[in-house]
């Protein structure tokens, strides 16, 4: 079984230590978000989260189903940079179906794909909360506004430079 440093042991459970006996599934998300760093490599195993169910004395199926329902969490493996490109009516007003294509292009990837070399992955948001700004794209932690496909193959290339750097 899967099990946190610890180091991130303690700051799990400095997290759980925030709720009174018998609420420590309010820990679930911040929790997840270590298990899907430290322990997945960016995505949640079913190991994984039987380990935080564990932890949280919760059953497995109750992280299932946070798990399956917030976006921010990965169910399979995916790539060293996840694109996230939203797709609500505002984006797509202002191109953000243009901007998906020129990544699924330029990657040859389509939706939900990783590339070959484990580089990149493409997913579609449901509003990233930058209507005002959009096309929208998020890579890990970070929002990228008004996409052109020129700003993407900088970001691109930029993602590939820091992973070349980091090897």
């Amino acid at each position: 079984m899967p099990q946190f440093s610890t180091q991130t042991l303690d700051k799990v459970q400095e997290i759980i230590g925030r709720y009174p006996e018998g609420r420590h599934k309010s820990a679930l998300l911040p929790i997840l978000h270590y298990a899907q760093r430290e322990l997945g490599s960016g995505w949640l195993s079913p190991e994984i989260m039987d380990y935080v169910a564990s932890l949280l004395n919760i059953k497995p199926i109750e992280v299932y189903e946070v798990a399956t329902f917030y976006s921010m969490y990965n169910l399979k493996p995916v790539g060293r940079y996840v694109l996230e490109v939203c797709r609500t009516g505002p984006c797509c007003l202002v191109g953000a179906e243009k901007i998906q294509e020129h990544i699924e292009n330029t990657l040859g990837i389509k939706e939900g794909e990783t590339t070959p070399d484990g580089m990149f992955t493409l997913k579609t948001m449901e509003c990233l909360g930058g209507c005002g700004y959009g096309p929208l794209l998020q890579i890990l932690e970070q929002f990228h506004e008004n996409l052109t496909p020129e700003k993407v193959d900088a970001l691109i290339a930029d993602c590939r430079q820091k992973a070349a750097s980091m090897n």
